[in-house]
C-alpha cells in the first residue's frame, strides 16, 4: 500500500494552560512538566468531528494525484463521533458526492488510525478496493470533563485525511512496509483506565499512571516487532511518530528504544492530545521533510488498550 497525499485540518480556537489554571489551578509549569503541553485546539459553534473530517478532505483533494471519483473505498475513524449513525465517512461521502461505494467507520480509541488503513489493507487483498480514502477525526473538547485535574486539560481537536492505493502512482508515495495492531484488554485496568461514557460524566482517567506504564511498554515493543519483520533495526529509523498523548511517555518510547530526540516527531506541544487524528496530523505537518529512502515508524497505544505499529518508506 502507498499513502498518496496526506491533508490536516484544526480548529482556530487555541486554549492555553492559563485556561486551566483558572478553572483547576494547575500551573502552566506543572503541565509542561507532567505532559509537555502549552496550548491545544478548540472547536467552535458549528464545528464538529464530522465538519472537520470534511475540511481535512476538501483540503486533501486540492491538488491530488487523481480524481475523486477514482476513490473507491472510504473508512473513517473517531471515538468522538458528532452523529453515532450518520458516521463522519459518512459525512465525508455525501460531501464527496461519490455514490455506491463500500464506505465504514472504525472506533478503537487512540490506535483507530492503523486499524482504519488495516481496515484499507484488507480491502485491497480481496480485490474489493483500489483507492482509498482514510479520515481520521476527534473532536475532544466536546465531550471532555475539563474538571477531571488528572485529564481534562490533555485535550485537543482535529482532523487528518489521506489518499491510500493500492499500487505506487509516483516517486513522492510514501510505501506502508508492514502493519501490525492488536488489543491489550486482558490488563486488569483495561476496561476503567481511561474511559467515555456519553450518558456518564464525558472523558476520565482514573487509572493514568496504568496507562503510562503500558504504553510505555507496547509501543517500543510493537515498533520493534514491525522492524523485525521488515529485517530492519533501530539504526534504520529516520523518525518515529508515537501516538501524541503525553511528551513524557514520547521520550520513554525512543529512550527504551535507543533512539536520539532528533528522530522524534511531535506536535502534542501546541495541539494536545488530537486523539486516533494527532499522528496523522503530525505526518501531514512533515510531510516535506521527508526524504526518498527515509524509515518511519508510527506507534500507536489507546483506551482499551488497544496498540499497534507502522512502518513506511519513502
Amino acid at each position: 500500500m502507498f499513502i498518496n497525499k496526506i491533508s490536516h485540518y484544526l480548529p482556530k480556537e487555541i486554549i492555553g494552560n492559563e485556561y486551566f489554571t483558572k478553572l483547576n489551578n494547575l500551573s502552566s509549569d506543572w503541565i509542561i512538566a507532567r505532559t509537555g503541553i502549552r496550548n491545544r485546539r478548540r472547536t467552535s459553534e458549528g464545528e464538529n468531528t464530522s465538519t472537520m473530517a470534511v475540511e481535512a478532505v476538501r483540503s486533501l483533494l486540492t491538488d491530488a494525484p487523481y480524481s475523486k471519483n477514482e476513490i473507491d473505498l472510504i473508512v473513517g475513524a473517531t471515538y468522538t463521533p458528532y452523529d453515532t449513525i450518520v458516521t463522519l465517512a459518512h459525512a465525508v461521502q455525501h460531501e464527496l458526492q461519490i455514490p455506491d461505494i463500500p464506505v465504514v467507520s472504525v472506533s478503537s480509541a487512540c490506535s483507530s488510525l492503523l486499524n482504519a488503513i488495516e481496515v484499507v489493507q484488507g480491502y485491497f487483498a480481496m480485490n474489493k478496493a483500489s483507492k482509498a480514502l482514510v479520515v481520521v477525526s476527534d473532536n475532544n473538547s466536546a465531550y471532555n470533563n475539563e474538571t477531571d485535574t488528572v485529564s481534562g486539560h490533555l485535550w485537543g481537536d482535529g482532523a487528518s485525511a489521506m489518499l491510500i492505493s493500492k499500487k505506487r502512482l509516483s516517486e513522492g508515495d510514501l510505501h506502508i512496509r508492514e502493519l501490525i495492531t492488536g488489543g491489550a484488554a486482558t490488563h486488569e485496568k483495561a476496561m476503567e483506565a481511561v474511559v467515555l461514557r456519553p450518558n456518564d460524566r464525558g472523558v476520565v482517567m482514573p487509572y493514568g499512571r496504568d496507562v503510562f506504564i503500558q504504553a510505555c511498554t507496547y509501543m517500543p515493543k510493537v515498533s520493534q516487532e514491525v522492524l523485525q519483520r521488515c529485517g530492519l533495526t533501530i539504526e534504520d529509523i529516520s523518525y518515529i511518530i508515537p501516538h501524541q498523548a503525553n511528551h513524557r511517555i514520547s521520550l520513554n518510547i525512543i529512550g527504551t528504544l535507543g533512539i536520539p530526540e532528533e528522530k522524534l516527531i511531535s506536535n502534542i506541544q501546541e495541539l494536545g492530545n488530537t486523539g486516533c487524528a494527532g499522528c496523522a496530523i503530525a505526518l501531514s505537518e512533515n510531510w516535506n521533510r521527508f526524504k526518498k529512502g527515509d524509515k518511519l515508524v508510527v506507534t500507536v497505544f489507546g483506551g482499551g488498550y488497544s496498540y499497534g505499529a507502522m512502518l513506511i518508506e519513502v
